[in-house]
């Protein structure tokens, strides 16, 4: 589950099971008592109508665990880091950040680090677009350490130099109001 709407797809499957639970959160859904083989089944047929899997693999588990607190970091979290990266993750999985690395690069065939950095490019990208906050702003809220390194970052990723991402973006407005 990455968004909060997959959250309310699985609390209304769960409720339409008659399965209680008492949280779910992204990538994951803690149900009362045991559940049996049947409900089980029930439970992944119907996430899979809803394009949504049901993970049992402990390794799968923790490689959308690692995915799902940087999504949550990224897109979610105002929260400055007062640590780096590699052990915030180790403190949030309760795992070494070299086998999280490890299981991880192995099983998607990227980096935690690249995967990272894709997402807080893209959310770069989305506050550029709104244009709600300036570019220091921006590198405060997705832990950069300066705007020269987000800028760096963002050109190595894009090609482009967010300024120039931006103007591109004022450009296209500026054609769709002209026709």
């Amino acid at each position: 589950m990455v968004c909060i709407r997959c959250k309310m797809v699985v609390k209304e499957e769960l409720h339409k099971l008659g399965l209680p639970f008492t949280s779910v959160e992204l990538g994951e859904a803690d149900i009362s008592g045991n559940i049996t083989t049947a409900q089980h089944n029930a439970i992944k047929t119907a996430l899979l109508k809803s394009g949504l899997e049901l993970m049992d693999d402990k390794k799968s588990v923790l490689i959308e665990k690692i995915k799902n607190v940087i999504i949550e970091l990224v897109h979610y979290s105002e929260e400055p880091l007062n640590i780096n990266f590699s052990e915030f993750l180790s403190q949030k999985l309760n795992h070494d950040y070299t086998y999280l690395a490890n299981l991880f690069s192995e099983a998607q065939g990227i980096t935690i680090e690249k995967f990272l950095i894709t997402h807080r490019i893209e959310r770069v990208k989305e506050l550029l677009i709104y244009d709600e906050l300036n570019l220091t702003k921006i590198a405060y809220l997705l832990h950069y350490s300066s705007v020269a390194h987000l800028s760096k970052q963002f050109k190595q990723v894009t090609g482009l130099t967010p300024s120039y991402f931006k103007q591109l973006k004022d450009k296209r407005r500026n054609m769709l109001e002209n026709m």
